[in-house]
């Protein structure tokens, strides 16, 4: 034991001296690069945000919410919670008002301007224009520099801006996906799983742009820190009601009251 000892201390001792050797400039800077993302709204949002009344869904026998009753306040970014990843995502469908829900009515206020990332964005990406060209389609301003700034920001430089878009990773994608949100401007964000398919750098800009941003988002996520870092508030749905509280994420799980809710939320 004592001999081990002593070989830590040598090479602790070692791997002291090497460092005292090394100056600032031999430390090479990161090869990581790190996305711009900035959600900046174009207007402020005024104070009636989002009412959602008697909701519900099914896919056949499958009922994936019910009754659902919630109001959004200006500033919330609620994180969505289900058994059924398939429920959060036909919600936040139906909010965007591609498919309709069963029964039940959303009401945005007026001044509402949304920005929506799906967890599948296979038919964004059919045509084999270039990525300027695609992103372009979403802008009101179609000048070419001001397109590229966007897609630079999101680390698409130079001939990376000329890819077909129908080439793309699903990485790729989803940093494209990232561009036409902040070339809207919107005040009202909806993310369905934002983290999928993202590296690190990514992920860790994103996390910081949402937690800085001065709208209101919805979003569901698998990342763990990702949402206890962003959510103020906790919405889980399940076939036999929901449970909304302002909570953070950490605070939702240590919760024993909300843990027997749970149970009751998916029990047969």
């Amino acid at each position: 034991r004592f001999s081990a000892n002593a070989a830590k201390s040598k090479q602790a001792t070692s791997r002291k001296k090497v460092l005292e050797k090394i100056s600032i400039e031999d430390i090479k800077p990161s090869s990581r690069k790190y996305p711009a993302i900035i959600f900046k709204p174009q207007r402020e949002a005024g104070d009636q945000i989002l009412k959602v009344n008697g909701l519900s869904k099914s896919i056949g026998d499958n009922i994936l919410f019910k009754d659902l009753d919630f109001e959004v306040n200006k500033g919330d970014k609620v994180s969505f919670f289900s058994k059924d990843s398939q429920a959060i995502t036909m919600l936040f469908q139906i909010l965007m008002q591609e498919i309709e829900a069963d029964s039940g009515q959303v009401s945005f206020g007026q001044t509402i301007t949304k920005a929506y990332l799906p967890n599948d964005n296979d038919s964004y990406f059919q045509s084999s224009v270039n990525l300027i060209d695609w992103l372009r389609q979403y802008s009101n301003d179609k000048d070419e520099v001001f397109v590229r700034g966007f897609l630079g920001k999101m680390l698409f430089s130079g001939e990376e801006s000329l890819k077909s878009c129908n080439v793309l990773s699903g990485g790729e994608r989803v940093r494209c996906m990232i561009s036409r949100m902040m070339l809207v401007g919107a005040n009202f964000l909806i993310l369905d799983e934002p983290t999928n398919h993202l590296d690190l750098e990514s992920i860790t800009t994103i996390n910081k742009s949402l937690i800085n941003f001065p709208g209101t988002a919805l979003f569901t996520s698998h990342d763990h820190e990702f949402t206890q870092t962003v959510a103020n508030r906790i919405i889980e749905i399940g076939p036999n009601g929901f449970i909304d509280k302002v909570n953070t994420y950490d605070e939702y799980l240590a919760d024993s009251i909300i843990a027997d809710k749970r149970k009751q939320l998916y029990a047969i």
